[in-house]
């Protein structure tokens, strides 16, 4: 399963937030999408799930226009997951089995209910299962949200920042079960993410955003000083620690900002 999104535009009170942008996610991968605040990185996750509507552009899921399929085709396809979510007063079990509402008629059958069990031993949520949701830790939480997103058995997944507000070992939990489910599943992902480290370490490719487009699309081997300079406006090295390639920020850099750029490969 393949989405490809053809040159998007969104404007917000006036305001552009994505400027002819296009990407394609592909199965068994999963994309990072990077860049300072305000870039549109979120905007760009509610516009590939027909959350936002472009003003103009097209996203094709296996070739089908999403803005002529329901929600609930939608729902089949993609799963998102917020960037902030309400801890609802349920267990569980019932907050991950609420993932198969896209596929229930009257109500969930037996295939809904092993589904939903599958999901939380996959997600090691099966000893939190009659746990209200709002007793849970952040990162145990966090899990639920994406086994919820799984449990809709999408073809692929939408993330808004997973690992935000979490420890370092939750966070390296959350990208570790994310990367086994795509992997595992043969889905496609896109991932926006803020901690480059991250990035570099459990993701396939990187899409680096800058004012509403696609500055530089690579895979975490091309990634270097320069870019991140021309992104962020950060001076960095790069370095390699025991296997994993490591970014050190040296100084944010009022002259670098200024420079001109000229988009990379895209």
């Amino acid at each position: 399963m393949t989405l490809e999104a053809r040159d998007l535009h969104f404007t917000y009170n006036g305001q552009p937030v994505l400027r002819g942008l296009g990407l394609s996610l592909i199965h068994g991968e999963i994309t990072g999408i990077l860049g300072i605040n305000g870039a549109g990185k979120s905007t760009l996750l509610r516009c590939l799930n027909r959350i936002l509507r472009p003003q103009k552009g097209v996203v094709l899921v296996e070739d089908r226009d999403l803005s002529k399929l329901g929600g609930e085709q939608i729902a089949r396809l993609i799963g998102y997951v917020a960037q902030s979510q309400e801890r609802e007063p349920l267990s569980v079990f019932d907050a991950v089995l609420l993932g198969r509402k896209p596929h229930i008629k009257w109500q969930a059958t037996s295939h809904d209910l092993d589904v939903v069990t599958r999901v939380l031993r996959q997600m090691g949520l099966e000893p939190l299962a009659l746990r209200p949701v709002a007793s849970l830790s952040g990162g145990e939480a966090q899990k639920v949200v994406i086994a919820r997103a799984l449990a809709q058995e999408p073809h692929l997944l939408l993330l808004d920042e997973p690992t935000s507000n979490l420890d370092l070992r939750n966070q390296l939990e959350v990208m570790e079960l994310l990367m086994e489910a795509v992997r595992g599943q043969g889905l496609g992902a896109a991932v926006c993410l803020h901690d480059i480290n991250l990035a570099l370490r459990y993701l396939d490719r990187l899409v680096l955003m800058k004012q509403g487009r696609v500055h530089a699309l690579i895979t975490p081997a091309e990634l270097d000083a320069e870019i991140i300079r021309q992104v962020y406006g950060v001076e960095a090295v790069l370095a390699e620690i025991e296997g994993y390639r490591v970014v050190i920020p040296r100084s944010a850099s009022s002259r670098s900002q200024a420079r001109p750029t000229t988009p990379l490969r895209t």
